[in-house]
């Protein structure tokens, strides 16, 4: 699955005004983050920051860029806004996974990381999300697991040189199905270097957030924020799985609130939905806040 095909943009008008704060905790020391494929691409990419800012964020993730000149243009555009880039988003583990057979592949891949740890130095980020490896018919489990470990350890080094952190993210790749399991493939790597990026909405079909979070406990760096829903279809008469707007789903987001604040996680929270206009992000914001707040 394309981990960016998930949400339509439709949910900002299903009730932005009906949301209402309802017995919230304490506000979690968390940084609401956007990224910037989020933002409409007709802007010009400062317009783009200052338009994230003006609805509420307060941190961007980007993809990787592969074209200088475009690369200190948003660099110019993060500081002119204010508005941090805390991560980079690798681009090339999908079509060029580290679980390869082909080294041809494999050496794209990580030139493909190269590129992203020197986007978030020049950036300023503190990480940069991989997707370690994809189980396929012709890939196994452990040749996954065994393929991206030793791709990854040869990457450490520039990690730490640059000082930015490799965040392994657990998605819908038939990898990394469980939180014990995740947390001993981070763990094997035995470097401050390398850690987990958790993303709240990818987990849900096999387990619950708020478990996946205190077994990960500090070896998470930064959070992905969407909601994932099992909704009735009347079309084809059964219920189906989708990814929805946050807080129209499934997931009790008290428990997540509590999660995150009993690990002390105090980093960025980034939405990945699909983009919209400024009423929508301006809404997704708020709904943001909500979650935040353990409303």
């Amino acid at each position: 699955m394309h981990r960016r095909n998930f949400i339509s943009t439709t949910a900002a008008a299903s009730g932005g005004a009906l949301l209402e704060a309802q017995g919230g905790g304490k506000r979690l020391p968390i940084r609401k983050g956007i990224l910037l494929g989020m933002l409409p691409s007709s802007l010009p990419i400062a317009e783009r920051f200052a338009l994230a800012k003006e609805c509420g964020f307060q941190s961007m993730e980007c993809g990787t860029e592969n074209d200088p000149k475009v690369a200190e243009e948003i660099k110019a555009a993060s500081e002119k806004s204010g508005l941090p880039i805390h991560s980079v988003m690798n681009m090339a583990h999908w079509k060029y996974p580290l679980s390869s057979a082909d080294a041809s592949v494999v050496a794209k891949s990580v030139e493909g990381m190269e590129t992203s740890l020197r986007n978030a130095k020049l950036w300023g980020a503190e990480t940069v999300l991989l997707v370690p490896a994809v189980v396929t018919p012709e890939v196994s489990y452990k040749q996954a697991w065994d393929r991206s470990t030793v791709a990854i350890r040869k990457m450490i080094p520039l990690a730490e040189k640059l000082k930015v952190v490799i965040a392994v993210e657990e998605v819908w790749n038939k990898f990394l199905l469980s939180p014990l399991e995740f947390a001993t493939y981070v763990d094997q790597f035995k470097s401050p270097w390398v850690k987990a990026y958790f993303d709240v909405g990818n987990v849900v079909l096999y387990g619950y957030p708020q478990d996946w979070i205190r077994t990960l406990g500090q070896r998470i760096a930064k959070v992905h924020l969407k909601d994932f829903s099992f909704r009735n279809n009347p079309q084809v008469k059964k219920r189906v799985a989708d990814f929805v707007n946050l807080r129209d789903g499934d997931i009790d987001w008290k428990a997540v609130h509590a999660a995150l604040g009993e690990i002390g996680y105090k980093g960025d929270a980034t939405v990945e939905l699909a983009g919209g206009n400024a009423e929508y992000l301006k809404d997704v914001s708020h709904r943001v806040d909500l979650i935040l707040e353990g409303a």
